[in-house]
Protein backbone atom coordinates (compact mmCIF):
# COMPACT_ATOMS: atom_id res chain seq x y z
CA UNK A 1 0.00 0.00 0.00
CA UNK A 2 2.92 2.14 0.46
CA UNK A 3 3.82 1.98 -3.07
CA UNK A 4 0.43 2.96 -3.98
CA UNK A 5 0.56 6.40 -1.27
CA UNK A 6 3.59 6.89 -2.72
CA UNK A 7 2.20 7.85 -6.27
CA UNK A 8 -0.68 9.36 -5.34
CA UNK A 9 1.41 11.83 -3.75
CA UNK A 10 3.53 11.97 -6.80
CA UNK A 11 0.76 12.80 -9.08
CA UNK A 12 -0.99 15.10 -7.16
CA UNK A 13 0.62 17.72 -7.74
CA UNK A 14 1.30 16.81 -11.71
CA UNK A 15 -2.59 18.24 -12.40
CA UNK A 16 -1.43 21.64 -12.03
CA UNK A 17 1.57 21.48 -13.65
CA UNK A 18 0.12 19.76 -16.51
CA UNK A 19 -2.19 22.87 -16.81
CA UNK A 20 0.04 25.56 -15.70
CA UNK A 21 3.05 24.81 -18.03
CA UNK A 22 1.90 23.05 -21.18
CA UNK A 23 -1.70 23.60 -21.16
CA UNK A 24 -0.88 24.75 -25.09
CA UNK A 25 1.36 21.60 -26.25
CA UNK A 26 0.39 19.01 -28.55
CA UNK A 27 -0.64 16.47 -26.10
CA UNK A 28 0.72 13.78 -28.14
CA UNK A 29 4.30 15.70 -27.92
CA UNK A 30 4.09 15.59 -24.02
CA UNK A 31 2.87 12.19 -23.65
CA UNK A 32 5.71 10.64 -25.69
CA UNK A 33 8.29 12.95 -24.14
CA UNK A 34 7.28 11.63 -20.46
CA UNK A 35 7.11 8.26 -21.30
CA UNK A 36 10.60 8.68 -23.55
CA UNK A 37 12.16 9.51 -20.49
CA UNK A 38 10.98 6.93 -18.33
CA UNK A 39 12.07 3.98 -20.14
CA UNK A 40 15.08 5.45 -20.43
CA UNK A 41 15.42 5.36 -16.99
CA UNK A 42 14.53 1.46 -16.93
CA UNK A 43 16.19 0.56 -20.19
CA UNK A 44 19.58 -0.40 -17.91
CA UNK A 45 17.25 -2.96 -16.42
CA UNK A 46 16.24 -4.15 -19.50
CA UNK A 47 19.90 -4.44 -20.81
CA UNK A 48 20.55 -6.49 -17.37
CA UNK A 49 17.86 -8.60 -17.98
CA UNK A 50 18.50 -11.91 -20.77
CA UNK A 51 14.65 -11.95 -21.94
CA UNK A 52 14.27 -10.21 -24.86
CA UNK A 53 11.25 -7.79 -26.67
CA UNK A 54 10.09 -11.12 -28.75
CA UNK A 55 8.97 -12.74 -25.04
CA UNK A 56 7.37 -9.27 -23.56
CA UNK A 57 4.89 -8.70 -26.57
CA UNK A 58 2.32 -8.73 -24.30
CA UNK A 59 4.16 -6.32 -21.82
CA UNK A 60 4.85 -4.04 -24.71
CA UNK A 61 1.00 -4.28 -25.95
CA UNK A 62 -0.16 -3.94 -22.27
CA UNK A 63 2.07 -0.87 -21.54
CA UNK A 64 0.90 0.73 -25.16
CA UNK A 65 -2.44 0.46 -23.65
CA UNK A 66 -2.26 1.62 -19.75
CA UNK A 67 0.57 4.17 -20.42
CA UNK A 68 0.50 5.27 -24.00
CA UNK A 69 -2.84 5.69 -25.29
CA UNK A 70 -4.20 6.91 -21.80
CA UNK A 71 -1.46 9.76 -21.10
CA UNK A 72 -2.37 10.70 -24.83
CA UNK A 73 -5.92 10.91 -23.91
CA UNK A 74 -5.31 11.99 -20.55
CA UNK A 75 -3.21 15.14 -21.45
CA UNK A 76 -5.66 16.10 -24.33
CA UNK A 77 -8.44 16.59 -21.91
CA UNK A 78 -6.54 19.36 -20.43
CA UNK A 79 -7.50 21.53 -23.31
CA UNK A 80 -11.11 20.94 -22.50
CA UNK A 81 -10.87 20.90 -18.38
CA UNK A 82 -9.15 23.29 -15.63
CA UNK A 83 -6.40 20.91 -13.82
CA UNK A 84 -8.68 20.14 -10.81
CA UNK A 85 -11.68 18.65 -12.73
CA UNK A 86 -9.18 16.58 -14.87
CA UNK A 87 -8.48 15.09 -11.31
CA UNK A 88 -12.29 15.01 -10.17
CA UNK A 89 -13.46 12.99 -13.16
CA UNK A 90 -11.01 10.34 -12.94
CA UNK A 91 -13.16 9.29 -9.98
CA UNK A 92 -14.79 6.51 -12.16
CA UNK A 93 -11.14 4.50 -12.45
CA UNK A 94 -11.73 2.78 -9.27
CA UNK A 95 -15.53 1.34 -10.48
CA UNK A 96 -13.55 0.30 -13.60
CA UNK A 97 -10.98 -1.56 -11.79
CA UNK A 98 -13.91 -4.09 -9.65
CA UNK A 99 -15.59 -4.23 -12.55
CA UNK A 100 -13.09 -5.78 -14.94
CA UNK A 101 -11.41 -7.71 -11.59
CA UNK A 102 -14.69 -9.41 -11.08
CA UNK A 103 -15.98 -10.09 -14.50
CA UNK A 104 -12.45 -11.80 -15.30
CA UNK A 105 -12.77 -13.62 -12.36
CA UNK A 106 -16.35 -14.24 -12.83
CA UNK A 107 -17.41 -13.33 -9.49
CA UNK A 108 -18.89 -9.86 -7.76
CA UNK A 109 -17.69 -9.30 -4.21
CA UNK A 110 -19.85 -6.37 -2.79
CA UNK A 111 -17.46 -4.92 -0.33
CA UNK A 112 -14.95 -4.22 -3.22
CA UNK A 113 -17.82 -2.74 -5.13
CA UNK A 114 -18.77 -0.39 -2.04
CA UNK A 115 -15.24 0.53 -1.21
CA UNK A 116 -15.20 2.09 -4.90
CA UNK A 117 -18.63 3.09 -5.04
CA UNK A 118 -18.02 5.27 -1.56
CA UNK A 119 -14.61 6.45 -2.80
CA UNK A 120 -16.18 7.83 -6.18
CA UNK A 121 -19.17 9.81 -3.50
CA UNK A 122 -16.31 11.28 -1.71
CA UNK A 123 -14.67 12.94 -4.85
CA UNK A 124 -17.49 13.37 -6.40
CA UNK A 125 -18.54 15.82 -3.23
CA UNK A 126 -15.90 18.03 -4.14
CA UNK A 127 -17.82 19.08 -7.18
CA UNK A 128 -21.44 18.54 -7.12
CA UNK A 129 -22.50 21.91 -9.12
CA UNK A 130 -22.13 20.64 -12.44
CA UNK A 131 -19.78 21.64 -15.16
CA UNK A 132 -17.92 24.74 -14.77
CA UNK A 133 -18.32 27.44 -17.84
CA UNK A 134 -14.57 27.02 -19.25
CA UNK A 135 -15.28 22.72 -19.30
CA UNK A 136 -16.63 20.78 -22.01
CA UNK A 137 -17.99 16.96 -22.06
CA UNK A 138 -15.75 16.63 -25.01
CA UNK A 139 -12.45 16.47 -21.87
CA UNK A 140 -15.33 14.11 -20.10
CA UNK A 141 -15.59 11.73 -22.42
CA UNK A 142 -11.92 11.49 -23.16
CA UNK A 143 -10.77 11.25 -19.47
CA UNK A 144 -13.14 8.14 -19.12
CA UNK A 145 -11.50 6.36 -22.31
CA UNK A 146 -8.10 7.28 -20.53
CA UNK A 147 -9.33 5.51 -17.20
CA UNK A 148 -10.70 2.46 -18.65
CA UNK A 149 -7.46 1.77 -20.44
CA UNK A 150 -5.20 2.90 -16.91
CA UNK A 151 -7.57 0.46 -14.85
CA UNK A 152 -7.19 -2.14 -17.35
CA UNK A 153 -3.79 -1.96 -17.28
CA UNK A 154 -3.57 -2.10 -13.21
CA UNK A 155 -5.60 -5.92 -13.42
CA UNK A 156 -3.69 -7.43 -16.19
CA UNK A 157 -0.81 -6.08 -14.81
CA UNK A 158 -0.42 -8.65 -12.07
CA UNK A 159 -1.21 -11.70 -14.08
CA UNK A 160 1.28 -11.10 -17.05
CA UNK A 161 4.00 -10.72 -14.43
CA UNK A 162 3.00 -14.19 -13.12
CA UNK A 163 3.37 -15.30 -16.40
CA UNK A 164 6.91 -14.27 -17.36
CA UNK A 165 8.14 -14.30 -14.21
CA UNK A 166 10.49 -11.41 -14.55
CA UNK A 167 11.42 -8.33 -11.64
CA UNK A 168 9.02 -5.29 -12.01
CA UNK A 169 11.94 -2.77 -13.38
CA UNK A 170 12.13 -4.77 -16.37
CA UNK A 171 8.51 -5.16 -16.99
CA UNK A 172 8.01 -1.54 -16.54
CA UNK A 173 10.70 -0.91 -18.59
CA UNK A 174 8.77 -2.88 -21.45
CA UNK A 175 5.53 -1.43 -20.98
CA UNK A 176 7.57 2.08 -21.12
CA UNK A 177 8.52 1.70 -24.30
CA UNK A 178 5.52 -0.08 -25.62
CA UNK A 179 4.19 3.60 -24.69
CA UNK A 180 6.71 4.92 -26.81
CA UNK A 181 5.68 3.38 -30.00
CA UNK A 182 2.50 3.97 -30.04
CA UNK A 183 3.03 8.15 -28.87
CA UNK A 184 6.47 8.52 -31.29
CA UNK A 185 4.64 6.90 -34.05
CA UNK A 186 1.84 9.26 -33.87
CA UNK A 187 3.61 12.25 -33.49
CA UNK A 188 5.53 11.19 -36.47
CA UNK A 189 2.11 10.22 -38.60
CA UNK A 190 1.41 14.01 -37.46
CA UNK A 191 4.87 15.84 -38.92
CA UNK A 192 6.78 15.40 -35.57
CA UNK A 193 7.29 17.85 -32.40
CA UNK A 194 7.06 21.37 -33.23
CA UNK A 195 9.60 22.63 -31.46
CA UNK A 196 8.58 26.27 -32.05
CA UNK A 197 6.20 25.91 -29.55
CA UNK A 198 8.00 24.71 -26.62
CA UNK A 199 9.34 26.93 -23.75
CA UNK A 200 12.71 26.60 -21.54
CA UNK A 201 9.79 26.23 -18.54
CA UNK A 202 7.58 23.43 -20.16
CA UNK A 203 11.05 21.38 -20.91
CA UNK A 204 12.03 21.38 -17.29
CA UNK A 205 8.14 20.81 -16.87
CA UNK A 206 8.73 17.85 -19.22
CA UNK A 207 12.26 16.83 -17.64
CA UNK A 208 10.40 16.53 -13.91
CA UNK A 209 7.07 15.06 -14.95
CA UNK A 210 8.99 12.48 -17.47
CA UNK A 211 11.68 11.30 -14.67
CA UNK A 212 9.61 11.59 -11.43
CA UNK A 213 5.52 11.01 -11.88
CA UNK A 214 5.59 9.02 -14.84
CA UNK A 215 8.97 6.89 -14.10
CA UNK A 216 8.79 6.40 -10.48
CA UNK A 217 5.16 7.33 -10.12
CA UNK A 218 3.71 4.49 -12.59
CA UNK A 219 6.95 2.02 -11.03
CA UNK A 220 5.70 2.21 -7.81
CA UNK A 221 2.27 2.05 -8.76
CA UNK A 222 1.74 -1.60 -10.69
CA UNK A 223 3.98 -2.53 -7.96
CA UNK A 224 1.83 -1.65 -5.59
CA UNK A 225 -1.05 -3.45 -7.64
CA UNK A 226 0.82 -6.40 -7.74
CA UNK A 227 0.80 -6.54 -3.63
CA UNK A 228 -2.79 -5.47 -2.97
CA UNK A 229 -6.76 -6.91 -3.57
CA UNK A 230 -8.61 -5.46 -6.00
CA UNK A 231 -10.38 -3.54 -3.31
CA UNK A 232 -7.75 -1.72 -2.09
CA UNK A 233 -6.60 -1.18 -5.43
CA UNK A 234 -9.42 0.00 -6.78
CA UNK A 235 -9.97 2.98 -3.77
CA UNK A 236 -6.40 4.02 -3.78
CA UNK A 237 -7.10 5.40 -7.23
CA UNK A 238 -8.87 7.60 -6.00
CA UNK A 239 -6.58 8.64 -3.12
CA UNK A 240 -4.99 11.64 -5.85
CA UNK A 241 -8.24 13.08 -6.36
CA UNK A 242 -9.13 15.09 -3.17
CA UNK A 243 -4.83 15.28 -2.87
CA UNK A 244 -4.79 17.34 -5.81
CA UNK A 245 -7.50 19.82 -5.33
CA UNK A 246 -5.83 20.24 -2.14
CA UNK A 247 -2.52 21.05 -3.83
CA UNK A 248 -4.42 23.25 -6.92
CA UNK A 249 -5.16 25.65 -3.34
CA UNK A 250 -2.13 25.50 -1.68
CA UNK A 251 0.90 25.59 -4.73
CA UNK A 252 -1.05 26.40 -8.10
CA UNK A 253 -3.66 28.99 -6.70
CA UNK A 254 -6.49 27.81 -8.10
CA UNK A 255 -9.87 28.25 -6.68
CA UNK A 256 -12.17 25.39 -5.16
CA UNK A 257 -14.54 24.22 -2.42
CA UNK A 258 -12.09 23.71 0.41
CA UNK A 259 -14.80 21.95 2.88
CA UNK A 260 -15.86 19.49 -0.25
CA UNK A 261 -12.62 18.87 -1.09
CA UNK A 262 -11.76 18.10 3.32
CA UNK A 263 -15.11 16.14 3.06
CA UNK A 264 -14.51 14.07 0.34
CA UNK A 265 -10.63 13.43 1.19
CA UNK A 266 -12.00 11.65 4.52
CA UNK A 267 -14.78 9.60 2.90
CA UNK A 268 -12.15 8.50 0.23
CA UNK A 269 -9.91 7.44 3.34
CA UNK A 270 -12.53 5.63 5.08
CA UNK A 271 -13.31 3.98 2.05
CA UNK A 272 -10.30 1.46 2.28
CA UNK A 273 -11.42 0.13 5.52
CA UNK A 274 -14.13 -0.99 3.76
CA UNK A 275 -12.53 -3.07 0.97
CA UNK A 276 -11.53 -6.90 1.47
CA UNK A 277 -8.26 -6.58 2.58
CA UNK A 278 -8.83 -9.20 5.48
CA UNK A 279 -5.73 -11.48 5.20
CA UNK A 280 -4.31 -9.11 2.49
CA UNK A 281 -0.32 -10.12 2.02
CA UNK A 282 2.61 -9.56 -0.03
CA UNK A 283 1.86 -11.09 -2.78
CA UNK A 284 4.86 -10.30 -5.39
CA UNK A 285 6.91 -12.88 -4.94
CA UNK A 286 4.35 -15.27 -5.99
CA UNK A 287 3.13 -13.21 -8.40
CA UNK A 288 -1.28 -13.86 -7.37
CA UNK A 289 -3.09 -10.70 -7.43
CA UNK A 290 -6.10 -9.71 -5.73
CA UNK A 291 -8.30 -10.68 -8.47
CA UNK A 292 -7.00 -14.21 -8.53
CA UNK A 293 -7.42 -14.89 -4.77
CA UNK A 294 -9.82 -17.20 -3.97
CA UNK A 295 -12.71 -14.84 -2.86
CA UNK A 296 -12.70 -14.36 0.96
CA UNK A 297 -16.28 -13.08 2.19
Amino acid sequence: MRNLLGASFLWAFSFGLIKGKMGGLDPVEVAAGRLLLAALVFSPFILKSRQGMIKHGQVLLLGAFQFGVMYWLYIASYQFLPAWLVALFTVFTPLYVVLISDLLARRWRWRNGLAAMTAVLGALLVVARGLPQDASWQGVLLLQVANLCFAGGQVLYPRLKRESGVKDVVMVGWMYWGAVLVTGLVVLVGGGVDLESWTPSAGWTLLYLGLVPTALGFYWWNRGAAMVKAGWLAVANNLKIPLAVVVSWLVFGEDADRLRASLGLLIVVASLFLADHKNTKKLVQSGVSGADENDNR
